[in-house]
């Protein structure tokens, strides 16, 4: 007879979580750190108890919002390079619903999360309980069936067995570099504290191992002939090269075969800023060097991509006629993209496969100095960009459309004169060269694509596959938690702040010293951008008190650092950029978290970089500004690729 050992669901859960590792490269790491929890009804008495009992090594945290802990817990996970997981548990109704959208940025992004939201009775006997949605089409839908399309995996525990096979296949998941992202398994609030005799055998330690697979011989072969052919080929930086710690690996490859890269939020500080190869971002949101040399290549590398449309332009930015796509990805749906040809393997090991294919046809790139020459433009205006100051008499945004009252009223109430090019220019001098930068939603990452640089690898944390607003703050947790040693800056937007901003109080509960620069302009900045660029009025996008019909009125004015305050923390309010690098050399000092208060001028964020993006656009309106805006969009959606 085998052993058994008897224990309630919550209680196996618990166990078994603490006893999974994984391997990667030959290094072994423990892989649940420990939980998140905001405990409700549904939850308290069943995994709360467990963890109150017996948490065994897991640190047990208290969240304050489901959707924010859950943040944490992904910037957790992607710090580590997908190699630690920090699972989170709520309540039934609303508290399983707060982790929605967390649950879809997880897995827009291939990140791990593991989620145990609680669920409704399984014998429905005290049906409907408290937050029990009732679907009178089928009483075996609740709440938790939202998570379907949001998951990888998604699995609901009506009997005390099942948590085995469920647990087994979360960890295929959330192991698995190719298909990893959000996994929910609901647990029905009266089985997760039944009891079952579980084979002994089932909590022993695994170890779940991180393979590096190469493409096919077949499939390299495919990229060097295609390479091989090309005498201006671009290579596209992906978060996949970034987890698969590619980095040296594409920088050695760039040096052999004379080939420029730009990078995609997600792969940027995969490799280093100061590479002679490196272009900065690319797309969108990038650098005009990178722009203007993918517009020319006539062969785009793209490894560990996504292909966004802010990566690819709308698919309208590679410009050069019969410009062939290539692919070096382990997913393969992604790697299909574009027509592309492509090879499905693990990032470093494929590249090197095809580095050795290529030095068998003695291959090297034809650029001559435009490589050079487009860096050396970018920097002139990176330049320009840092000592952007603001003048009383004829200054001129970088942005130009806007309200004419925005500015000047923004200035008089608020006495604030920095530009948001010049802050962050400031941050990157002030800061650690190995502190971590953390970015989400809003139009902080279009200029921190472009502007930042560091060649401390990993030290660039973008949330951007999903633009997810409130991950900034929750964001900085979790990164300090994976890398505790060093300084971890988050740069968000007052409306990305307003949106959550709640786990201030888990940063302060659990004792962790982070930088959080709230980057006031009184709006939502980059959406009032996207609508007066094209031809809209501003609309519901400044924070400006209501006239009755719309928010037209005047400004609304919010002292941050008051905010901070509230909770604790060490405040400062930074109107000049001396200010901003004073309060960032004394942050240094202190032992606590510190919450900068930056009133930055509108409409001084970056603008575009020759290249372009497809929006929905009215096709009928009474506006000559709308309908030259909806023309544009039509003209560059005849030229860019169809698929």
């Amino acid at each position: 007879m085998e052993k058994t050992i008897r224990l309630t669901v919550a209680q196996a859960i618990v166990k078994f979580l603490d006893q999974q590792y994984v391997c990667f490269d030959g290094k072994e790491t423990k892989f649940v750190e420990g939980f998140f929890t905001i405990f409700g009804h549904g939850i308290a008495l069943g995994i709360g108890q467990a963890l109150d009992e017996n948490p065994g090594s897991l640190h047990v945290m208290q969240g304050r919002n489901e959707q924010g802990m859950c943040h944490a817990a992904i910037a957790f996970a992607k710090q580590h390079n997908r190699r630690k997981i920090i699972p989170c548990t709520s309540s039934v109704g609303p508290g399983s619903a707060n982790m929605l959208v967390a649950a879809a940025t997880a897995t827009v992004n291939n990140i791990p999360l593991l989620l145990f939201p609680a669920d409704t009775f399984a014998s429905r006997q005290p049906d409907p309980v408290l937050q029990q949605l009732e679907n009178l089409g089928s009483l075996a839908v609740t709440t938790n069936d939202a998570f379907k399309p949001l998951c990888k995996y998604w699995d609901r525990i009506t009997r005390p067995e099942m948590i085995m096979s469920a647990l087994i296949q979360a960890m295929r998941v959330l192991t698995d570099p190719s298909e990893c992202g959000a996994v929910a398994i609901g647990l029905c609030q009266d089985v997760e504290g039944e009891a079952y005799d579980y084979p002994e055998y089932f909590f022993q330690k695994r170890v779940h191992r991180i393979s590096r697979v190469s493409a096919a011989k077949e499939e390299v072969q495919d990229l060097a002939d295609a390479l091989s052919m090309s005498k201006k080929p671009l290579i596209v930086v992906g978060g996949g090269v970034k987890y698969s710690e590619a980095g040296e690996a594409v920088e050695a490859f760039c040096k052999e075969f004379n080939i420029p890269f730009g990078e995609t939020q997600a792969g940027k500080s995969a490799c280093k800023s100061s590479d002679p190869y490196c272009l900065g971002g690319i797309g969108v949101t990038g650098t005009l060097a990178a722009n203007r040399i993918a517009k020319e290549a006539d062969t785009v590398l793209a490894i560990g991509s996504r292909l966004s449309d802010f990566t690819t332009g709308s698919k309208w930015l590679f410009r050069e006629e019969g410009v062939q796509v290539l692919t070096i990805n382990n997913n393969r749906y992604h790697a299909y993209k574009m027509d592309a040809i492509k090879a499905v393997g693990d990032a470093k090991a494929t590249l090197e496969e095809l580095a050795k294919a290529l030095r068998e046809k003695n291959y090297r790139s034809a650029y001559k100095g435009e490589i050079e020459s487009c860096k050396a433009e970018w920097d002139k205006e990176y330049n320009r960009l840092a000592e952007y100051a603001y003048k009383e008499e004829g200054f001129e945004p970088l942005v130009p459309e806007r309200d004419p009252r925005t500015i000047p009223e923004f200035v008089e109430k608020t006495k604030g004169y920095l530009t948001q090019t010049a802050a962050i220019a400031a941050l990157r001098r002030k800061m650690p060269a190995d502190g971590i930068v953390i970015t989400a939603g809003g139009s902080l990452p279009s200029c921190m694509q472009r502007l930042w640089t560091t060649d401390s690898r990993y030290a660039y944390h973008a949330e951007y596959g999903y633009s997810c607003m409130g991950y900034e703050v929750a964001a900085t947790l979790g990164v300090k938690m994976a890398e505790p040693e060093k300084e971890v800056y988050a740069v968000v937007g007052d409306g990305s702040f307003q949106m959550l901003h709640s786990e201030i109080m888990t940063i302060v509960q659990e004792k962790k010293k982070v930088n959080i620069l709230v980057f006031d302009n009184c709006g939502f900045g980059c959406i009032n951008n996207l609508e007066m660029t094209h031809g809209v009025g501003s609309i519901a996008t400044e924070f400006r008190y209501t006239t009755g019909q719309k928010p037209e009125g005047e400004l609304i004015l919010v002292d941050y650092a008051k905010v901070g305050e509230g909770y604790g923390l060490k405040t400062y309010t930074c109107k000049t950029v001396q200010e901003l690098e004073e309060a960032l050399e004394d942050a240094k000092k202190q032992d606590r978290t510190c919450l900068f208060d930056l009133k930055v001028i509108p409409k001084t964020m970056t603008n575009g970089y020759e290249a372009w993006w497809d929006v929905g656009m009215a096709a009928v309106s009474e506006k000559a500004s709308v309908k030259e805006a909806y023309e544009e969009v039509i003209r560059h959606r005849e030229e860019a690729r169809k698929y």
